[in-house]
């Protein structure tokens, strides 16, 4: 996923610049730059929020976590990896609610392009469920870690 969230961040920069290019030779406009910069904001932040996490890349406030003793830590870290997940199926159930009454009333951007929205609520929620996939990993290893002492976030 932190692949396509990569080519998917380099074709919007392509975009962009083409957007720029034509602006600025020919005053002329590509129409599509923002909407689809904007999909394409929404596709790299849930393709690559699992791997984020994966690579201890999410903000953590440890402040007083850091004040409290180890095991006390490591239950606290289980418990909000576990309240965590349980949200992240919470919104992921209601993406698939978005993405099924898209299609179902086959909604469209309402800009020029009619761009079906399912498309990009789709990658959406490809991408959440691959972070709900991680994330459901990582509260196990969390849980591991109380006993083993291993140190997981």
């Amino acid at each position: 996923m932190a692949v396509f969230s990569a080519i998917i961040l380099g074709l919007m920069a392509v975009l962009i610049l083409v957007e720029i290019f034509l602006w600025n030779t020919f005053e002329k406009t590509t129409l599509i730059a923002d909407e689809y910069s904007a999909y394409g904001l929404a596709a790299i932040i849930f393709l690559g929020a699992g791997h984020c996490l994966k690579e201890k890349g999410h903000i953590r406030i440890t402040l007083v976590l850091g004040l409290l003793p180890e095991k006390l830590t490591r239950i606290i870290s289980c418990f909000a990896t576990i309240l965590t997940t349980l949200f992240m199926g919470y919104l992921w159930y209601y993406l698939y609610l978005m993405v099924r009454s898209s299609i179902r009333y086959s909604s469209t951007s309402g800009t020029l392009t009619n761009t079906p929205l399912w498309i990009p609520q789709l990658v959406m929620l490809v991408g959440a469920a691959c972070f709900l996939l991680q994330l459901t990993a990582t509260s196990l290893a969390t849980f591991q870690a109380i006993s083993t002492k291993e140190k997981v976030l």
